[in-house]
């Protein structure tokens, strides 16, 4: 693969200096907070958040350069969360390189119950479960979303937070997190720094400290060069705009191409394209993971595909004759069917197992009653209790 040439790039090699000098480090600023400011007088913990990606990398050479300048003698260390399969393999390389070269220790955590992937899977049978027991009313898909981001909540903020306050059981702890307000509508707002309830405990309070929120992306590439390091292989060799999982559910059609060209990507590929045809749903909207690089794909995965769209465009046109006042609301009926709205729903339901290649009860419209009557009983007792 020909590698994408950056100006201060050309070379792996580093430079000899690897600490940036004062002046240079101080022409980039940091945004401070009077809560961050108290804390780090005080030497409180600072954990810095690193992805192996562009923001994190230069956050971390910049956080060492200012905590030295204000002679901060507290705990600091960088803490990445490994997402198992979906992770670049090069961001754990970028990880520990960063750790070696600032002389900090790198904390590595990860979902005790597995990674991205398995999240995904146990998400999808449990929504069959839910389905066939008529506990949600539309099949629901594998995938987080841009709605619903457990992916980032669940493995890497939730398990961050937890390493965090069990070594800190007591007192203020800083976490620095490497976003940046041109990256998006819901980052512009962001503060610079802000109470993390994640991170609170009974005896501490918890902070994020967002230190590169104003730097725009030309500051970010130009610190990361007056620090003599190199890019993580998904940009310089591979032409991504961004890490996160190598196949992210919000990544444009360039960044899922980018991801394919490397081959220790291949079997997620496959892994992530195999649950799109048994699902019947799409790794994304409108956009099937499994047409971006089909040439990894074997014969039969490659025909199931073909097949899935068909039975996922019968999915979802039986699901579309649902009438609204018949789905749940927070997991809950609203409003009993009538007996012939029943049975049309359990005849939805008989197509939608049908597409999809799953065993379901309540395929009958007395037993679709049942189900709902039993639901609104049970939410009625909760409301009551």
């Amino acid at each position: 693969m020909e590698q994408i040439e950056l100006p201060w790039l050309a070379s792996a090699a580093f430079p000899p200096t690897i600490a940036a000098s004062t002046a240079a480090a101080e022409c980039f600023a940091v945004a401070r907070n009077p809560q961050i400011d108290i804390a780090l007088m005080g030497h409180a913990p600072v954990y810095v958040g690193v992805s192996g990606g562009k923001d994190s990398q230069a956050l971390a050479y910049r956080i060492q350069a200012y905590l030295d300048t204000i002679g901060h003698a507290g705990t600091r260390a960088l803490i990445h969360s490994d997402l198992g399969r979906v992770e670049w393999r090069d961001s754990i390389l970028v990880c520990e390189r960063l750790a070696e070269r600032l002389g900090w220790e790198l904390i590595v955590v990860r979902r005790a119950a597995g990674d991205m992937m398995d999240r995904w899977l146990s998400r999808w049978t449990a929504n069959v479960e839910r389905y066939a027991a008529l506990s949600c009313v539309k099949l629901i898909m594998p995938w987080s979303s841009a709605s619903q981001r457990f992916c980032t909540s669940e493995l890497k903020s939730a398990v961050i937070a937890r390493a965090i306050r069990v070594r800190h059981p007591t007192g203020t702890v800083i976490s620095a997190v490497g976003i940046r307000r041109e990256e998006s509508p819901a980052r512009s707002r962001a503060p610079a720094a802000k109470r993390d309830e994640r991170l609170t405990r009974s005896r501490g309070i918890g902070l994020t400290w967002n230190p590169l929120i104003h730097w725009p992306r030309s500051d970010v590439l130009d610190y990361i060069r007056t620090r003599g390091d190199i890019l993580h292989a998904a940009y310089r060799i591979y032409g991504s705009s961004r890490v996160s999982c190598a196949f992210c559910v919000l990544a444009s059609q360039a960044d899922l191409l980018a991801a394919t060209r490397c081959e220790e990507n291949a079997a997620i590929y496959r892994e992530i394209v195999e649950l799109e045809t048994r699902s019947t749903f799409s790794f994304q909207s409108k956009r099937w993971l499994g047409d971006v690089a089909p040439g990894l794909l074997d014969a039969p995965l490659l025909a199931a595909l073909v097949e899935v769209k068909e039975r996922a465009a019968q999915r979802q046109a039986a699901e579309a004759e649902i009438p609204a006042h018949l789905l749940y609301e927070a997991g809950w009926p609203v409003s009993m069917p009538t007996p012939a709205e029943a049975r049309h729903l359990a005849s939805v339901r008989q197509r939608v197992a049908e597409a999809v290649g799953i065993a379901v009860d309540c395929l009958d419209g007395d037993a679709v009653g049942a189900r709902y009557a039993a639901l609104i009983q049970q939410q009625t007792q909760r409301r009551q209790a």
